[in-house]
Formats: structure tokens, sequence, C-alpha cells
């Protein structure tokens, strides 16, 4: 299946332009555009172009052509009965797609991705809870049997709908998302440190501030030179070693993805966890032993299953295109011959009420 880049609209659901559509009609029913040619036959060859983009072109209200492209995009989901098969590993992640209103309201969508093929099954609006649970209820008893691995980001709120909706599911907390989550406290604790010492946010001849980023980097992609320079600056701006402690917590979490046995790892990760939250660490190491304790069997199941959630990461990524900031990569539908009974059935959804042109 082709990838091709689509744009969210106001509901969440997929509305934009997909490129390479291969499809043998033209929706042709939501009215003119100024030369008299339907609107929906204009965007539905305006493939791999935002709404925006294709409303200025044809000299008309960002809504309706949104309102053209639900409808006809909707149609061809409807219709394509055969778009979603069995899967037996599924991920989700949630994606910023939109900022709306005057004070820039965030909007969140959560990607539903095959992770064993590396597809997006679907895009529900929000970040977790009653949307992504819904959706899963929709597809019936017989295609949740079939999933095996459930791979997520730490998040509390796609771990809920797992438990209720994939219960015989293994569920795998993605290495990714653990291993930047070290490397987040880590910084946390040289801001504070730095802080604690100078009195100011870091500056480029500050100590810390300098090694920000070989602090973050693997120590296997050390080289001599950048040791060096990182273990002085240690020295030179971290009196009580708070920063170094954390430095070697991170470097320990990430070997914990070295171990090949899984009853090895369950051992490894729970004597860690215990070590981790011991008083005299800084908090932020603290912090992360608590997290290995609440999340060890989900990090210790990629030991088993060997899933990730790094195709739904890599399905989401949005190219870096001026005026294309609500995009996603789907598969191009398949050719329908006829979508008559699925515009019928159509739900016309209307944009979010704050969305304008641009």
């Amino acid at each position: 299946m082709a990838q091709a880049p689509v744009a969210l609209s106001g509901s969440g659901v997929p509305g934009g332009f997909v490129d390479r559509c291969r499809c043998s009609y033209r929706f042709s029913e939501v009215g003119a555009d100024r030369s008299g040619r339907p609107v929906g036959d204009r965007t539905g060859r305006s493939c791999g172009r935002t709404v925006a983009e294709v409303a200025r072109e044809l000299g008309c209200d960002w809504h309706t052509v949104n309102n053209a492209v639900l409808a006809y995009g909707e149609a061809l989901l409807d219709a394509d009965v055969d778009r979603i098969g069995s899967v037996t590993a599924l991920g989700m992640d949630e994606t910023l797609f939109a900022r709306v209103g005057m004070w820039r309201r965030q909007l969140w969508s959560t990607s539903i991705v095959d992770v064993a093929q590396g597809v997006l099954l679907d895009v529900v609006p929000g970040r977790g809870g009653s949307e992504p649970a819904a959706w899963l209820a929709a597809r019936g008893d017989e295609w949740l049997s079939g999933i095996e691995w459930a791979t997520l980001d730490l998040s509390s709120p796609y771990r809920a709908v797992f438990d209720t909706m994939l219960p015989d599911a293994t569920q795998i907390a993605d290495p990714f998302h653990l291993i930047k989550l070290a490397n987040s406290k880590l910084d946390e604790c040289r801001r504070r440190v730095q802080n604690e010492t100078l009195g100011h946010r870091g500056r480029k001849t500050d100590p810390l501030y300098r090694i920000r980023r070989l602090l973050t980097k693997a120590d296997e992609r050390l080289d001599d030179r950048g040791r060096t320079k990182l273990l002085g600056l240690l020295a030179a701006g971290d009196p009580k070693g708070e920063v170094k402690t954390t430095w070697h917590a991170k470097e320990v979490i990430r070997s914990i993805y070295e171990i090949d046995d899984p009853d090895l790892a369950d051992e490894f990760v729970t004597r860690l966890a215990s070590d981790l939250q011991d008083r005299a660490f800084p908090l932020e190491v603290r912090s992360l032993g608590r997290t290995l304790r609440r999340w060890k069997d989900h990090i210790v199941a990629w030991h088993r299953g060997r899933a990730t959630n790094g195709p739904t990461e890599a399905v989401i990524q949005q190219p870096h295109k001026e005026d294309q900031a609500d995009r996603l990569w789907v598969s191009a539908v398949q050719v329908l011959q006829s979508p008559g009974a699925a515009l019928r059935r159509q739900t016309q959804l209307g944009p979010i009420s704050h969305r304008h042109p641009r």
C-alpha cells in the first residue's frame, strides 16, 4: 500500500487529500466553484495539499472545501470494508494536530496502528479514554481476540484502555519512551543543580550547560575527547555529584534492553527499581525508580514480544512543509467501483467552530 498525506479535520477523522488515490470516480454533490465545476470534483484531484491551499485556489471558504473532503473521504472509508484486516500487535500514540481559537487551544488525536505491519488503521479524537475504547469495541470480540501484543508509551489513559478492551493482550512499554523519560529526568536534574549552584539558568560558559548534549548522548557513542570533557565539567559544575548520579542511572536503565533473557530482565528491573528509590539519591533518580516499579511488567514484556511503538511513531511523523501542520501519513485507499451506498449512509460532520481560513 502506498503511503500518502492526509489532513485531519476538526472532527478528528481523516479529512484531507489522499495522494495517488487511484479512485475511479469523483464526488460532485457539494457545490461548485467560480468556474462552475463541482467543488468535490476539484478537491478530489487536489492530492497532497491542505484544505487552506485549495480553498484559496478556488476562492471559497475553508469550511466548504473541508465539508466536501469529509463527505468524499468518509464515503471511501465506509465502502472499503476490508480496510482493517486481522491484527496481532496494536499500538496507540497521541498527536498534537491543531491549535485553535484565540488562546491556541490544543487538539489531540490518537493514532491506532498495526505495529506488526506498520499500517495506520484509524485516527480518533482525544489522547486516550472513551474514543479509543469505543473504536476497539466497534471491531468486535473476534477481531480483538486476535491481538496478542499492545504497545504504549507509559501512558496511563492508554493503559486503562488496553486493560478494559484487551485484557488478554500483553502490554509492552515502548523502550524509546522509557529512555526518553530517563533523559528528561537527567535534564531536570542538570537544570536544578545549575540554579542551586549559580542562581540562574544555563549560560554558554556554565560547566553544566556546556555538557547538556553530552549528558543525553549514549555512553558508547562518546569518544575519548567527549568523555574527558564530560567528566571534567561535571567535576567543575556538580559539587554534590547529583547530575553524575542521574547520568549513571540513565545509562543503567538503557542497559535493560541489552538483556536477552526475559526472566533475568524481570529480576534486573525489580532490583533496579528498588535501588533507585534509595533516599540518598537525587529526587529525579527516585522518580525514575517509582516509574520502573509501576511499569515493571510492561517493561519486561518487551523481552518476550519485542514489539515497540516505533511503527506508530513512524506513521504519524508529519512532513516539514509550510502550511502542512495537520497532516498524517496513512495508507492510500483502494479503488472502489461505486460509493453510492456509502454516500447515502454518510453523516455530514461539520468542522471545528473555531477553525477559520488561513
